[in-house]
């Protein structure tokens, strides 16, 4: 069996916690102190605790429950605070808008960055649309001090009564847009990569240091993200100003620039065109969200990538990663060359590339006819056709077991554990194709 080699973050904080004895003095204290100099020793202490997602944390930090945030402009406070929040599962139909016709120097089919989605979602009527503000206009951003407060949060254990006091004192904070009106003060966090959760510095440290400059005025927490030309938006509080968990969903809203609507017919012709695909020399897939299957491939679009910049850009484990991009792979959107450095690396393949020029509805067609074209995801979405529902687990194996699905680096079957892991991929990729044309 290979050995998985330790990413530099890892060895990064095991030894910095050999040196300083941070997990030990954390148990005894509460928090432990770290200093930019401290972390310099082993690595940039820029790259060394940019964990922007929970799983981002180097093992160390998982293992142990630890958090780590900065309170001044070079030390930073490591304890078992909740650093990270949940998106919340809600649902929300699209709303639809345009940006004005004179606009060409924004391409509603190449918004590859979050200034471009940011822009793109003032002028379409996106930010006014979901404010409910009058005369918007955007203000402060980039980077800039946080000048001083004070605030509790929750431990990982719940315990009230051990919940640490924390000061921060003229940290570093970074605004993507901001956008004032009549009634309020929008500040913005935007991003392109889907991700289970985020990390709550980012809304609550501009909230504080903006929240006592604004007076009585408004200030409104929004995290966007855009993907698969889908703006999701989604406004927090915070219910207490001095508590760093006290957030709360406001609202979330969902918007397009462009025809998202498929219907049920489309998919149907699809399927009567269809001709099957010889099963690659791919794993099957284990990759139960299709959403960041694209999302990688939008990633890819942008610029080729290492395996590890795949995993650091995500809230993934390496694993996770080969998962993804073996998905995107195995539907012949992905190919994995050696770079210069004979390190892996992952760039979109002449369909690919083809798929993400296209609009929106047209490529989530050609996305659908991808999958279907595999003989077990089609065998799946006729049974839901016929039937209204999608099969059981155990049908599923049966129909991976009916096609001779085998596993690429034996020549043998999967095992029945492993074939039923696979069946969850296959129910979450139907589900998905249902939903782009129920929603």
């Amino acid at each position: 069996m290979n050995k998985i080699k330790k990413r530099k973050i890892d060895i990064t904080w095991s030894n910095l916690d050999s040196k300083y004895n941070i997990v030990h003095n954390v148990n005894l204290n509460g928090y432990f102190i770290i200093s930019a100099d401290m972390i310099k020793e082993f690595q940039e202490p820029r790259l060394a605790v940019k964990f922007d997602h929970s799983d981002d944390r180097p093992e160390l930090f998982i293992d142990n429950n630890l958090t780590i945030l900065p309170i001044t402009r070079g030390d930073y406070y490591i304890s078992k605070i909740i650093a990270y929040h949940t998106f919340e599962t809600v649902s929300s139909k699209i709303t639809y808008l345009s940006p004005p016709e004179y606009i060409k120097s924004l391409d509603i089919h190449s918004i590859n960055s979050e200034s471009k989605a940011l822009n793109m979602a003032y002028i379409s009527g996106i930010i006014e649309d979901f404010l409910v503000d009058e005369k918007l206009l955007p203000t402060v951003s980039g980077r800039m001090s946080s000048e001083s407060f004070v605030f509790q949060g929750s431990l990982c254990n719940r315990d009230k009564s051990l919940s640490p006091v924390v000061k921060v004192e003229n940290s570093q904070i970074e605004i993507d847009a901001a956008y004032e009106g009549i009634n309020s003060l929008a500040l913005i966090e935007a991003k392109r990569d889907l991700s289970d959760n985020f990390l709550i510095r980012q809304l609550y440290y501009p909230f504080r240091t903006w929240k006592r400059k604004m007076g009585e005025k408004a200030v409104r927490p929004i995290f966007l993200i855009y993907s698969n030309s889908i703006f999701h938006l989604f406004e927090y509080k915070f219910l207490e100003l001095q508590h760093y968990n006290s957030l709360e969903l406001v609202k979330y809203k969902k918007y397009s620039l462009e025809d998202t609507k498929i219907k049920e017919d489309e998919v149907k012709a699809i399927m009567k065109s269809l001709s099957f695909h010889v099963e690659p020399h791919i794993p099957f897939p284990q990759a139960d969200s299709f959403e960041r299957v694209i999302n990688i491939c939008e990633l890819l679009y942008i610029n080729d990538m290492e395996k590890n910049s795949i995993t650091e850009e995500y809230s993934f484990d390496s694993r996770q990663s080969s998962y993804y991009l073996d998905a995107a792979r195995y539907l012949r959107l992905v190919r994995r060359d050696l770079n210069e450095e004979g390190h892996p690396s992952y760039s979109l393949t002449k369909l690919g590339k083809s798929l993400f020029s296209m609009g929106y509805k047209e490529r989530q067609l050609k996305l659908i006819e991808l999958i279907l074209s595999h003989e077990v995801f089609c065998l799946v979405y006729e049974y839901y056709l016929e039937n209204h529902s999608i099969p059981s687990k155990k049908d599923i194996v049966s129909y991976m077991e009916q096609t001779a699905i085998k596993n690429p680096n034996t020549g043998q079957p999967y095992s029945d554990s492993t074939n039923k892991r696979r069946a969850s991929t296959v129910v979450a990729w139907i589900r998905w194709i249902i939903n782009t044309y129920s929603e």
